[in-house]
């Protein structure tokens, strides 16, 4: 069955070419140019990924991120000529999976849009099977690996999927440091592209969840100049 994707884009031209790009790799997709008939979709479809403009009329792309997360967790992807770090932060902070700056090109999008519903379908099959639960620890901190959550302090914490994988790889690989290069290729399982800012978004957040002061990690260190590992 072809995979669905909203795109909420208010470029016609814009819109036009990426809806016939994705429809040559066999997507089904449905086009908003507007927010208000983005979340319209969007109440009354199932979509595997959608692609969302930031600068919507009626309603703006952050403000519809923020009504999607409120009821789904599906994978969106952030595609804006507002580049500027604090769209990307803002933008990542609501929930979004992943940031792509225009102008891109057709092979970087199609690259990122089958990465992201590939990572979304093993984690919804993943989720269906049954299993023992299972966990990981360190000091404070407990990951169960059966929910997808953890634990500080007796404490439950919500994880997003990929919040969860970075602190299952770190928990996995405590004495190693790991570049931002090699997170993105190991979590996001993409190229790097350079975008180092959508780890640093992450390893804040996750850090505010799990850390009693984020601006002294306990867990997750920072190794300057090469990348994060798990403390000691």
């Amino acid at each position: 069955m072809a995979k669905r994707i909203l795109l909420a884009e208010d470029d016609i031209d814009i819109s036009r070419l990426i809806e016939g790009q994705l429809k040559q790799e066999n997507y089904m997709v449905y086009t908003a140019c507007d927010g208000e008939e983005a979340a319209r979709l969007f109440a009354q479809e199932t979509f595997d990924l959608i692609l969302l403009d930031l600068m919507l009329p009626k309603v703006s792309g952050m403000e519809l991120l923020k009504q999607i997360r409120e009821t789904s967790v599906v994978p969106v992807l952030i595609i804006s000529a507002k580049g500027s770090d604090l769209d990307k932060a803002l933008g990542l902070g609501f929930g979004a999976d992943d940031y792509l700056s225009k102008p891109f090109s057709m092979i970087e999008l199609t690259a990122r849009v089958q990465a992201a519903i590939r990572r979304a379908t093993r984690y919804t099959q993943a989720e269906s099977q049954p299993a023992a639960p299972s966990t990981m620890s360190f000091k404070d901190l407990t990951l169960d690996l059966h929910t997808f959550t953890a634990n500080v302090k007796g404490k439950s914490v919500q994880l997003t999927a990929k919040e969860f994988h970075i602190l299952k790889l770190f928990l996995s690989h405590r004495s190693r440091v790991f570049t931002k290069e090699q997170i993105y290729q190991l979590i996001w399982e993409d190229d790097y592209y350079g975008n180092e800012n959508v780890i640093n978004v992450h390893i804040r957040r996750l850090r505010e969840k799990i850390e009693d002061d984020p601006s002294t990690p306990q867990y997750i260190r920072t190794i300057w100049g090469i990348g994060y590992k798990m403390g000691e």
